[in-house]
């Protein structure tokens, strides 16, 4: 037996006898706050599942999800990669708030026109009161299992609210799938009898591409669409379908599916190469333009499922616009808990939207990401169908209309200069309520090494 596998049993204080515990009946309506699984996936593209259209892959459980609860085809991560949309559903604060705009520690082209900021710390905070910290005090067992990329040892998921923490299996995303849900399963065993937040967080399908041989052999031999149709990504996604199914069999057999929220979401679009150029294009995020590390609707809109028996209507779907900052409040309503004082919360509770009653939120959707990588630094704004993304170097407007436009392929800031002027200024205002970090000119910059890769200063 490993060190961490010890850790965890000891953790559990009656190990075996502890998971042992007979089953229990559904509590009645009222007597027991609801648990919370919220399962958020590394990179996973809005078209990715076959209940989001991707037919070639096979998403029999998660399907099954959606079928289950209710889908969401306009939900957005708060960044186009992922430490600042974690630090989002953490803290219920937009990243530039935070603090953390890019991935920890970032992205760096020392020759670029425009030097690009740090994030203000390369951690998330610890005087911010973490989604977990606030359930615990609310009476959840909170454990996080997975990916963190919010820092170091020092700012660990133990440092941030959470009761238990399980970060192994990392090195292969084909193993550490399976062992992730291993520990869940087990964290959930142990827990059936008390409100429990787990926070579970997959690796996958972030590329290095790695999956089962007997699932890549499947879809190898399957007729393949026109596009985009790699098997090893296939696989990939279908392995962590079959994981999402164990997890909604341990809940069943458990007798908790009732007593339990499930929350299904990306960390931001889908990935379909490394930023570096180098490598396959593995995948495609169309009719969404582009991909990770881009404000086009391919970098930031994400599958979003929320399944809650008794609350969400099976097999409904949420058309309204909502935002990674939008867990936290979302979560305090269900737990009943009180928001943090002195902490801005930047989101509105989805609970209107989930129960169907009341209006959509009268709101606009911001990002900011002054950054190199797929695209150049910019940032954007969503008001109703209208979508203006302002790139940084020549303070450039594209709008676009994405009930008429999804793939954002018609500019009409031109034609509708008054509309873009509007929301450009409204992003501005913003930016500056929020204190946003921005680009400045470089004094490296040189046009024929603009491309060039650098390490980030922060590596140094």
């Amino acid at each position: 037996m490993n060190a961490s596998r010890r850790a965890f049993l000891q953790w559990l204080g009656a190990g075996a006898a502890t998971v042992a515990l007979p089953r229990r009946s559904r509590a009645e309506p009222g007597r027991r706050k609801p648990n919370i699984l919220f399962i958020l996936i590394d990179d996973m593209g809005w078209n990715d599942l076959g209940c989001y259209g991707r037919a070639f892959h096979e998403t029999p459980h998660i399907d099954g999800l959606a079928r289950q609860g209710m889908r969401f085809t306009d939900a957005y991560a708060a960044c186009p990669v992922c430490s600042p949309t974690r630090a989002s559903i953490m803290s219920g604060q937009y990243p530039a708030r935070v603090g953390v705009i890019d991935f920890i520690p970032g992205h760096w082209r020392p020759y670029e026109k425009l030097r690009v900021p740090s994030n203000r710390t390369q951690y998330l905070p610890l005087e911010i009161v973490t989604i977990a910290e606030t359930l615990r005090s609310a009476g959840y067992v909170t454990g996080h299992i997975g990916k963190w990329h919010l820092g170091g040892q020092e700012h660990a998921p133990e440092k941030q609210g959470f009761d238990f923490a399980w970060q192994q299996g990392q090195n292969r995303n084909d193993k550490q799938v399976t062992a992730f849900t291993d520990r869940a399963i087990e964290f959930i065993e142990a827990n059936r009898d008390k409100p429990f937040f787990l926070h579970l967080s997959h690796h996958t399908v972030h590329i290095r591409l790695e999956a089962p041989m007997e699932l890549i052999g499947k879809y190898e031999k399957k007729p393949r669409p026109v596009g985009i149709g790699n098997p090893t990504y296939a696989a990939m996604v279908e392995h962590l379908d079959r994981s999402v199914g164990r997890l909604l069999r341990k809940l069943n057999d458990l007798n908790l599916s009732n007593d339990t929220i499930v929350i299904f979401f990306s960390d931001n679009g889908g990935l379909r190469q490394m930023y570096t150029g180098e490598g396959p294009i593995v995948t495609t995020n169309a009719p969404l333009r582009n991909e990770k590390g881009s404000l086009y609707e391919g970098g930031i809109r994400v599958p979003l499922i929320v399944r809650w028996p008794g609350v969400v209507e099976p097999g409904s779907v949420c058309h309204t616009p909502v935002s990674s900052v939008d867990f936290y409040p979302t979560l305090l309503d269900v737990a009943k808990a009180k928001k943090p004082e002195g902490q801005t919360l930047d989101g509105e509770s989805l609970i209107p939207l989930l129960r169907q009653k009341g209006e959509p939120p009268d709101r606009a959707l911001y990002w900011h990401y002054p950054v190199y990588h797929h695209s150049t630094p910019a940032g954007a704004i969503r008001e109703g169908d209208w979508k203006l993304i302002e790139f940084f170097d020549d303070a450039r407007p594209e709008l676009y209309n994405l009930r008429e436009d999804i793939g954002e392929q018609n500019d009409l800031a031109i034609q509708q200069p008054a509309r873009a002027s509007e929301l450009q200024g409204k992003l501005a205002a913003w930016r500056k309520s929020v204190d946003a970090a921005m680009p400045a000119p470089n004094p490296d910059y040189d046009p024929t090494r603009r491309r060039e890769w650098g390490r980030h200063p922060s590596r140094q």
